[in-house]
């Protein structure tokens, strides 16, 4: 007698959905994949640089900044041209220059209203301004002007660009490699440690495929948002997103693909086995991934806006590492299967397993967690004198900001202008304070300008003068051009005028800033708002001071409360916080001291701690999150001082290859020739290893293996065990 039909194969539609289900998943990826995958060449189309855009819409100089588009009637970006020569300049070089100054209106993106080119006091150099309008290709239009000087630049005449438009080309050029350049070299180095670790071909693409989805995911919607000006996105926050997607999603991969390895070797059945390592990561995945988010937007709490749109943007991006992790990588090794681990497959041995007891005999981790398991309390109390030590350097850390001349590392060609400008020229000369007063308190806000050591020279914005501006002394405002000209009327916006005071020092300097902090106490009373590039930059290390002591608090209280959450417990938590804290400490030091004593660095901006702290915590805490529900795991069959030891033996191996992963893809945002990005990397990559070799390999569990089941407190845990 024969069987119905749908009864013949009850397995069948099992069969069928195991098949569908993967590659319903892939497609699914790989079409949102191939929709970002573009992107990555547009970036530029909605992302900025301008400081001036991330600034508190509140702060001073931000107020100053919208203002100044009414007055001048456009928001364009000056570039300086300085001509010098070592020799005074010829009346034939001199025309020269000019001529080359003013043929630059018929530029692509060069505003109308060039400077005419004005000798220095010396005789031996020139300077000129041009305009360069917002909408135009900012690093395009910089070298293109850049090269059409040194053409017609007479010989012995050396031309530089710098000014706003200058250094903003500078950053732009640097940024340039983040696309190609940075992506590649992590991607590479990746690549390397994935086929070291697990000797095979196949699987590090693997890997390396659910990462690359993730980020090119991660972009299609950080592009988007970015469009329609949901989300402010510039160089320095792609960078991140880049690397720190890579990172996550590569160490999130790294962690199921150790358990799907574990799962094999007593599961037959492929799709047990994905199933099996699928539940065994899940909740350390999401535990991980999401104190990571809760960290990021803890940004949110920024005033400064390059802090503030960093929170979403890479929180969006570790969001998408998880959910390849736990869906297309289970999807790719389903399909796989064994496979993906040629030519060293896992053997199904379930006996083998059985009579090992679940973790291996042998190796480096499960000597160490022998030695541990022998000497906790000498481990510990050792490990944290060592790491206590290392944070006196931080006490070296001179993270109060640095002059936009030194933002760009290597050769600068707006570095080198500025400082041949200050040579001839008074040295804020391109890059004035900017006070907007009320028309009726011009002459006292002049006058307080005049009377500060560090102003050259005042002048008024005044659209009827051929210049656009008008001088002013202490008699009034001055005539423009031949004696007995009348003297134009300022401009007059909403009541307010506009104030341009020339500094005598360069504008990124110290002294210059404490010119405009002079000035602002100064014209309090006129009730002047005070603006320009020094202000913009002493507005931005305020602000990065006021977030670094708001923001890191709360990051700690918010992990703290997650930890409690995941782990059931108090007392771990609290223990996990303070060597997480305990290491960021010892990292910073460090840092202190290599970035003083070898890389002879100039200082730091103030935001350089808070980023370091959010992703060496958070992240750090990572490894931490991945060893703890492990040693939670076994302690409840073994006991927790027995759960120590079995806990770091298995996951010794897979969180060393996670901290050497991130820390690797970390460290390639030094290509990038930025100097708040090359710290990020050294700092985060070199307490990325601390937190892996030393807090989590050692300190961690030594300290919780001479507490013992205390740790659990007040879980029942704690009570009792088996």
């Amino acid at each position: 007698m024969t069987a119905p039909q749908h009864l013949a194969h009850p397995h069948r539609p099992r069969r069928l959905l195991r098949i569908l289900l993967p590659a319903l998943i892939i497609l699914g990826w790989l079409v949102a994949a191939s929709l970002g995958g573009p992107l990555f060449g547009k970036v530029d189309e909605v992302s900025s640089n301008d400081r001036t855009a991330y600034l508190p819409s509140s702060s001073d100089s931000a107020r100053v900044q919208e203002l100044q588009t009414r007055f001048a009637g456009s928001d364009e970006i000056p570039a300086i041209v300085v001509a010098a020569s070592e020799e005074t300049l010829t009346d034939a070089q001199r025309t020269a220059l000019s001529d080359a100054v003013a043929a630059t209106t018929g530029i692509d993106g060069v505003g109308d209203d060039v400077s005419p080119a004005l000798p220095s006091d010396d005789g031996r150099a020139m300077q000129a301004f041009v305009p360069i309008r917002s909408g135009a290709d900012l690093g395009d239009v910089v070298a293109e002007i850049r090269a059409s000087l040194e053409k017609a630049a007479p010989d012995g005449v050396h031309v530089y660009i710098t000014g706003p438009a200058g250094f903003s080309a500078d950053l732009v050029a640097g940024f340039a490699g983040i696309d190609g350049i940075l992506l590649g070299v992590a991607l590479a180095a990746v690549f390397v440690i994935l086929v070291l670790v697990y000797r095979s071909l196949l699987l590090p693409v693997v890997v390396l495929m659910t990462s690359l989805f993730a980020l090119c995911t991660a972009l299609l919607l950080v592009w988007w948002l970015a469009k329609w000006g949901v989300l402010l996105l510039s160089g320095q926050t792609q960078g991140i997103l880049f690397i720190l997607v890579i990172g996550a999603a590569t160490d999130y991969a790294l962690l199921f693909v150790s358990r799907f390895r574990e799962a094999l070797r007593v599961e037959h059945d492929r799709a047990k086995a994905v199933l099996a390592a699928w539940k065994g990561s899940f909740e350390p995945i999401l535990a991980s991934g999401g104190t990571v988010i809760a960290g990021l937007l803890c940004l949110l709490l920024s005033d400064l806006k390059s802090n503030s749109a960093l929170g979403p943007v890479a929180a969006i991006g570790i969001a998408f590492a998880m959910l390849s992790a736990l869906t297309l990588l289970p999807a790719l090794l389903m399909a796989f299967g064994r496979a993906a681990f040629w030519p060293r497959r896992p053997v199904y041995a379930p006996e083998i397993v059985a009579a090992e007891g679940g973790m291996p005999s042998s190796g480096v981790w499960a000597r160490l967690a022998e030695l541990i398991r022998r000497r906790s309390r000498v481990i510990w109390i050792a490990t944290t004198l060592v790491l206590a030590l290392g944070t006196v350097g931080v006490l070296q850390l001179d993270a109060s900001g640095v002059p936009q001349s030194d933002l760009v590392l290597g050769s600068s060609q707006a570095r080198d202008g500025q400082k041949v400008l200050g040579e001839h020229f008074p040295g804020g000369s391109g890059s004035p304070v900017q006070v907007v007063v009320a028309k009726d308190s011009l002459q006292k806000a002049a006058d307080a300008l005049l009377a500060d050591k560090g102003i050259d020279g005042v002048t008024v914005t005044a659209k009827d003068s051929p210049s656009g501006s008008a001088p002013v002394t202490k008699d009034g405002v001055q005539p423009v051009g031949r004696p007995g000209t009348p003297a134009p009327d300022p401009t007059v916006v909403e009541g307010d005028v506009m104030l341009q005071g020339t500094l005598t020092a360069a504008a990124d300097s110290t002294s210059a800033e404490d010119t405009v902090r002079r000035l602002r106490t100064s014209l309090e009373s006129t009730g002047a708002v005070v603006g320009g590039v020094t202000a913009t930059a002493i507005d931005t290390n305020d602000a990065s001071l006021h977030d670094r002591t708001l923001i890191i608090p709360v990051i700690l209280v918010v992990i703290m409360l997650i930890l409690m959450m995941l782990l059931c417990a108090i007392v771990a938590p609290v223990l996990l916080i303070v060597t997480t804290v305990l290491s960021f400490g010892t990292a910073m030091g460090v840092s202190a001291l290599v970035f003083n004593g070898i890389l002879r660095f100039p200082g730091a901006d103030p935001a350089v701690p808070l980023y370091g702290f959010v992703f060496l915590v958070a992240l750090g805490i990572d490894y931490n999150i991945f060893l703890m529900t492990r040693v939670r795991e076994e302690s409840r069959i073994h006991g927790t001082r027995e759960g120590v030891r079995r806990g770091l033996a298995i996951t010794g191996g897979v969180i060393t290859s996670a901290g050497l992963v991130l820390a690797t893809t970390f460290a390639a945002l030094a290509v990038i020739p930025i100097l708040f990005l090359a710290q990020l990397a050294f700092i985060v990559a070199f307490g990325v290893l601390l937190d892996t070799f030393v807090v989590r390999s050692l300190l961690v569990p030594a300290l919780v293996h001479d507490v013992g089941r205390a740790v659990w407190w007040p879980s029942k845990l704690s009570r009792a065990e088996r």
